[in-house]
């Protein structure tokens, strides 16, 4: 693993124990894919990072810096997936963040993961539920529990991914992922307003009116015609099984791919975890 660290805009060796990300999870985190050393996704994930780090009132480096350390981390490397940290800073103990912090980032190169059985993903639904918190809904901040203890059901289940719903029973996301659902020839994702990650692909199904935002229970997929989860590392992965439930391979999910692989040729081989 390739990594660089930041404390404003100085090299720094590393986070220190004060750190409030390491401490409280006070920060964001972005994750991408590189393909051909460049970040295709690259403008959609600085906007979330920007509209997260202006929600949290977190102070964020420049983004021409920030490009900068980015294009030498890069150098010579054709494909991977990039991991942005950034956290408030040294902050000392206790909740109140302080007013004079150096955001701290870091920047770190990992291998792509490995290509998932053709077939589809078997899914687990998992007894984690997402806590609903409006105040964070949408961003991909460093708090992660729910997203651990899930993953830890999803790997005793010996399944691919988690369906993780809210603590009213609305399905929100998988564990790294958000949930697509076809029904009547139209693709539905829930909706994240209370809680759950904004992805980024998700955002652009949306934007570009590929699918549409829906609230839906556990219950509800069971007529849908076809299941998928999308990120921004894997692009779009067929769902095979959930909760005893079966789906065949659907050419909407395949059309939906070949559009996507159209704009971001990347995603004409796809892989495993955010």
């Amino acid at each position: 693993m390739m990594s660089a660290a930041y404390m404003g805009q100085e090299r720094v060796d590393g986070a220190s124990s004060g750190n409030r990300g390491l401490a409280y999870g006070d920060g964001l985190f972005e994750t991408l894919r590189v393909h051909d050393g460049m970040l295709p996704l690259w403008p959609q994930h600085l906007a979330r990072l920007c509209a997260g780090a202006q929600r949290l009132a977190i102070p964020l480096p420049e983004p021409a810096f920030i490009e900068a350390q980015i294009a030498a981390l890069l150098e010579g490397v054709e494909a991977g997936v990039l991991k942005l940290l950034l956290t408030r800073g040294d902050g000392g103990r206790g909740y109140a963040p302080p007013s004079d912090a150096l955001p701290y980032w870091q920047l770190s190169l990992h291998p792509l993961p490995p290509t998932p059985a053709a077939a589809g993903l078997r899914l687990h639904v998992c007894d984690t539920r997402l806590a609903i918190q409006p105040a964070l809904a949408g961003l991909k901040h460093c708090n992660r529990l729910e997203q651990v203890l899930a993953r830890t059901e999803v790997e005793q289940a010996g399944c691919d991914e988690g369906l993780m719903l809210d603590t009213n029973g609305q399905v929100v996301s998988a564990t790294a992922a958000n949930v697509l659902v076809l029904r009547d020839g139209h693709w539905l994702t829930p909706s994240v307003a209370h809680c759950g990650v904004a992805g980024v692909l998700r955002g652009l199904l949306l934007a570009q009116g590929l699918a549409n935002v829906a609230e839906m229970r556990l219950a509800d997929l069971a007529s849908a015609d076809a299941l998928a989860l999308c990120n921004a590392v894997r692009g779009i992965l067929p769902v095979a099984v959930l909760a005893g439930q079966s789906w065949p391979a659907n050419t909407a999910v395949f059309d939906l791919k070949a559009r996507l692989a159209m704009a971001y040729p990347m995603f004409n081989a796809l892989g495993g975890d955010a």
